[in-house]
Formats: C-alpha cells, sequence, structure tokens
C-alpha cells in the first residue's frame, strides 16, 4: 500500500507546431508549458496528484523500461510523436497487478485509437427558418458571446474544455485555456 506516482512523456518527431502553439517567441514560454493542459488532463485520468513541473529532457530511460506503456500521437499525416505512462507504487486498496503493464494505462490502451468528434463552439444564436432562407453572401449573424470569450471545446457532444481561437499557418486552431474535470460533473 504505498505511494502511487506515474513519470510521463511526450516526444514529439516535430516540436515546431509546439512553438507556434506557444504564440510568441519569448524564452518565457518553453515547449513544455504549451503540454501542460494536456499532460494535466492526463495524469487527472489516474487519480488525484499534483503534476509536477514540465521539463524538456531526455526520455529515453522511461521509453525503454518494461514498466512503462508507450502509445502512439497521431495526427492527420500519420505519426506525429509517442506518449509514455509508467505507474510506481500501488493506489491505496488497489489489487495486485496480475500482467507486466499498469492498470491504469493499460485500460487506457484499449480505447487509445478510438476516434471520436471533436467541435469547437464560438457561439450560438436562433433564428427562423425564413431568416436563414433569407441569408446571402455578406450577411452578418450575431452569436451570444462577446469578442474575446472563450471557446467550448465539445467531445462527442459533452463539454470539455475552453479554449481560445488562434490561427496556425493561416488555419484556424484553437488554443486550450481550461480542461474541465468530468469525474467530478462540472461541466
Amino acid at each position: 500500500m504505498g505511494a502511487f506516482s506515474a513519470d510521463l512523456a511526450v516526444v514529439l518527431i516535430d516540436a515546431q507546431p509546439l512553438a507556434v502553439a506557444a504564440g510568441t517567441s519569448s524564452p518565457l514560454v518553453s515547449p513544455a508549458d504549451v503540454l501542460v493542459p494536456a499532460l494535466e488532463a492526463a495524469s487527472n485520468s489516474l487519480g488525484d496528484g499534483v503534476l509536477g513541473v514540465p521539463a524538456v529532457q531526455d526520455a529515453l530511460p522511461l521509453f525503454r523500461d518494461a514498466e512503462t506503456s508507450v502509445f502512439r500521437l497521431a495526427g492527420p499525416s500519420g505519426t506525429v510523436g509517442w506518449f509514455a505512462v509508467r505507474l510506481r507504487g500501488a493506489r491505496p486498496g488497489a489489487a495486485p497487478r496480475r500482467s507486466s503493464a499498469p492498470a491504469g494505462a493499460a485500460n487506457l490502451g484499449r480505447i487509445s485509437n478510438v476516434e471520436m468528434a471533436m467541435t469547437v463552439e464560438i457561439g450560438r444564436t436562433r433564428m427562423s427558418v425564413r431568416d436563414v432562407l433569407d441569408l446571402e453572401p455578406g450577411a452578418v449573424i450575431e452569436l451570444d458571446r462577446s469578442a474575446g470569450a472563450p471557446a467550448d471545446v465539445l467531445l462527442n457532444g459533452r463539454l470539455v474544455a475552453h479554449g481560445e481561437v488562434v490561427v496556425v499557418d493561416q488555419d484556424y486552431a484553437v488554443r486550450i485555456t481550461q480542461i474541465l474535470d468530468v469525474a467530478d460533473g462540472t461541466l
């Protein structure tokens, strides 16, 4: 019944998108800072705890460890990197592990390739069918949010995060600013 902890690592084939996502060339914002929301979400799925300060360092020993589960990170053009999780110690009251793979990571591995629909919503409005049929190019539709308000990030229709709309290589993107706690039902 020792303390439970986990080591998390991300290795990316190309770190340039992180620099773009940071939105600044300031040395005050590191690539690790950009990954903090994703690392917090990953660590929260393992239970209560505190995420240590992310750092850019050699992750090879973690990836080589037999107790580490490694997940491929897929992007539109194929593999963009890998995510590693190594659980250490035992959760209080948890049954002993039966396999060499960490229990939490093994469960995550079963669903790691499942695709889900992610939607970003910047606002809503209600219109009558007549008004929709009267729309023409150049028409302006007012939304229920003010400029600068956070966008909602929905996963399969369920609100999971808030973010801000940014432009990356002339494409719209969303920088996650807050991940909502699904386990506590605060959605």
